[in-house]
């Protein structure tokens, strides 16, 4: 519990204008302030932070007529461990410095002590009781930044991998350990998220996703139960469910690694933070979204360990890479990746940065958000709640003569323009779409304002591609395909082939894929296809001159995979569509 309130207090109002610690007129000014604050700053938090008070007299009052214990922070040693209970984000905002720990009693440094509702966060946030000592302003905001100089913002929390427990098992352990009531208050969710199973719970949530490579962590309330599921290598799995009574406080855990308001159930909220498992650090970026049942959380695993940038491993052919190849060296123009969420574009892109990054060339990135920390390559992070947004980004990096741009995704018209006219004024530029396949984003662009004059002026080539599931190559199984096949793939009927299927073993855990491959349709910018963009022509003409010079299609390159043995032809159907107009044999090998 917070410090009890006092009685028979002098007013504190009163009792500053009478101090002569602030003038009329300023408190008058700061309670009409506290009136309109949307986030109902105290009146004297007001006052300090805009310098309108006499901070000795301040200190003065609150310790002689409130009875408050004055500290020096000259003569403190900090303990760091002390340090952790409170971020530097949070210090900062709520004008506080821990400086002692004794048993569950926290003292913390304030200016203003009296904002009651300051304590009562910092003991939700805690678990501590609060003990409060004055200090003043100047010197508290001085010593915040001294005391926590060099700290991260990200939270770095080791987790340690416990394989050998069953996360079902530990599911039910935690229901019968931790209940919550239906009108749930901070504190308690507090208690639940620092409970041992529950931080075992979570924890072990993201070892196995680490461990089975997925991408993404789901953690899903609804009426009776929570549902926690991953993706892994695009399918949706469920893992486990416990019971919507501890929902809460796995939310609640999980927001206090990243550093984000346990008390705040109304607005989505966005962070990250660090685990180290099986020997390598792993990005957790995390989004949480309120929805009728509760909060929805996202967990997005970004694994560098297990991410290849290597063009040569992502699966594309020979011809593919050294198509991407020749594109990537040339001077300057546009190259673009197109697909839905989840394709592969930026591990692509980023494959391309790295083969073109060397001490000679300055390359710079605007992300929404940054993925992947690469280095020897400068990365922006957007952040359109300052107006930091891709266009007022791209403008400042103009300025700073890069040689490469990647853009992380151009969404609207503005964006087009300033990537265009950085790609004519010779910067390459690299960018995502949303499209379905390679020609459409010439459309696309087109509708976004572009003329087709500056399309065919800068675009080098745009590369549709989707992620197909691997065969394990433990337990594929082969089999020939049946002749009414031929006709519906345009195979040649009169060559044999043989495709595989998954079967499933220990090694795949029954499901007979294990990792992912790219599929793509690169679209070339041949002189005919320039010619064809300047007269407007539609898509699906363009898209079959493309094929005369040889452009397979996503389903296409998708049936080659299958053909290869890498995927199977269940895979191929998941993924793509098929094609309008599509001449015999263009599946084939």
């Amino acid at each position: 519990m917070t410090e009890p309130m006092r009685t028979s207090l002098p007013d504190l109002k009163e009792a500053l204008l009478r101090a002569g610690v602030v003038s009329s007129a300023d408190l008058q000014q700061a309670l009409q302030e506290q009136v309109k604050s949307s986030n109902k700053l105290h009146f004297l938090d007001i006052l300090q932070q805009a310098g309108k008070c006499d901070e000795k007299k301040l200190v003065s009052v609150l310790c002689e007529e409130y009875g408050y214990r004055l500290v020096s922070l000259k003569m403190l040693i900090i303990d760091k461990e002390v340090l952790k209970l409170v971020s530097k984000k949070t210090a900062e905002a709520y004008g506080c410095l821990p400086i002692s720990l004794l048993e569950k009693t926290l003292t913390v440094a304030v200016a203003n002590p009296t904002n009651i509702k300051v304590l009562d966060e910092l003991q939700a946030i805690t678990g501590k009781r609060i003990r409060t000592s004055v200090a003043e302003y100047s010197q508290l905001k001085e010593y915040i930044q001294k005391s926590y100089q060099g700290e991260v913002s990200v939270s770095e929390e080791p987790v340690l991998d416990e394989g050998a427990e069953d996360l079902v098992s530990l599911a039910n352990m935690v229901e019968s350990e931790a209940t919550l009531d239906k009108q749930q208050k901070v504190a308690d969710l507090m208690e639940q998220a620092n409970q041992a199973p529950v931080v075992k719970l979570v924890n072990m949530v993201l070892v196995e996703g680490v461990r089975r490579r997925a991408s993404d962590i789901f953690i899903e309330p609804w009426e009776g139960f929570v549902r926690i599921r991953m993706r892994i290598d695009g399918i949706l799995e469920e893992i486990v469910k416990p019971q919507k009574s501890f929902g809460a406080a796995i939310v609640s855990r999980v927001k206090i690694m990243s550093q984000l308001n346990i008390a705040e159930h109304r607005v989505p909220q966005d962070g990250r933070f660090k685990v180290r498992t099986q020997g390598r650090e792993v990005d957790m970026r995390v989004s949480i979204l309120p929805s009728s049942f509760g909060e929805k959380v996202c967990l997005r695993i970004l694994d560098t360990g297990a991410q290849s940038h290597d063009i040569q491993k992502l699966g594309f052919t020979e011809t593919e890479q050294s198509v991407i190849r020749a594109s990537a060296k040339k001077p300057h123009g546009m190259i673009l990746v197109t697909g839905p969420t989840g394709s592969g574009k930026t591990t692509t892109l980023y494959s391309v940065l790295k083969y073109l990054d060397s001490p000679q060339v300055n390359i710079t990135t605007v992300e929404d958000p940054v993925e992947y920390q690469m280095s020897g390559i400068n990365q922006v992070n957007v952040r359109e709640s300052i107006g930091l947004t891709f266009p007022a980004a791209l403008r400042s990096i103009l300025r700073q003569d890069p040689d490469i741009i990647l853009i992380g995704e151009i969404r609207d018209a503005e964006t087009l323009d300033i990537a265009v006219k950085a790609a004519l004024t010779g910067h390459l530029v690299l960018s995502t779409l949303h499209t379905n396949d390679a020609v459409s984003s010439v459309t696309r662009m087109a509708n976004l304002g572009l003329e087709p004059f500056l399309i065919a002026s800068t675009v080098l080539m745009i590369s549709a591609q989707r992620l197909v599931r691997r065969l394990c190559p433990r337990c594929r199984v082969a089999y020939d395909l049946e002749p009414d096949m031929y006709k519906f793939l345009n195979l040649d009927p009169k060559k044999k082939i043989q495709l595989w299927k998954a079967k499933g073993c220990s090694q795949c855990r029954q499901l007979g894929y294990q990792g992912r491959s790219v599929i793509t349709e690169i679209l070339e910018m041949k002189p005919d296809i320039l010619d064809m963009i300047m007269q407007g022509a539609s898509a699906d003409l363009i898209k079959e001159r493309a094929r005369e010079h040889g452009m397979n299609t996503l389903r296409e390159s998708a049936i080659q995979k299958a053909l290869a043995g890498e995927t199977s032809l269940d895979e191929v159907f998941r993924v793509t569509i098929a094609d309008v107009g599509a001449k015999p044999g263009g599946g084939a090998p």
